[in-house]
């Protein structure tokens, strides 16, 4: 196990999350399955209790801690792509899977977890400053999933 992961907290679902990031994302994986050695106050003996798995290289820790907190915007991830294609691929997985969209490239997955997915070329429009910059953040505040030729359309002027 990794020094430090990012551990995020599930009802009960973190193996079900964590195999739908694997065959999402490359460079993702499930490591380890963790499963309780006997009953507990909330479950089973050889319930699911963590999940080991990365996320695009990310390593993560599944904790299935129950209904008490739930996933917050003040986490994400945030997925960089390369074209159009990988946007929407990535995009419609996760909205298409009982996920949600919402605004600026983010969505949610069935599990409530939030993601960017934010396609490089709005990277490099911000990072150009002035009014490319501005022209592209102003188009992207108008859309769901970023539309690249959109933002490019509007960096152009």
């Amino acid at each position: 196990m990794a020094k430090n992961i990012v551990c995020l907290w599930f009802d009960k679902d973190a193996e079900a999350a964590a195999r739908f990031y694997a065959e999402t994302f490359p460079d993702s994986a499930v490591k380890a399955v963790h499963r309780a050695p006997s009953d507990y106050p909330s479950g089973k003996k050889g319930d699911v209790i963590t999940v080991e798995f990365t996320v695009a290289g990310v390593p993560c820790l599944g904790l299935n801690g129950g209904p008490a907190f739930g996933h917050s915007e003040a986490f994400s991830f945030q997925i960089a792509t390369d074209d159009q294609a990988e946007t929407d691929r990535y995009w419609n997985a996760i909205v298409g899977n009982g996920g949600q969209e919402s605004a600026c490239g983010w969505c949610k997955d069935r599990w409530g977890l939030s993601w960017q997915i934010t396609p490089r070329a709005l990277i490099a429009a911000m990072a150009a400053g002035g009014d490319e910059a501005r022209r592209a953040f102003e188009a992207m505040m108008g859309m769901k999933k970023i539309d690249i030729a959109a933002i490019e359309a509007a960096r152009r002027g």
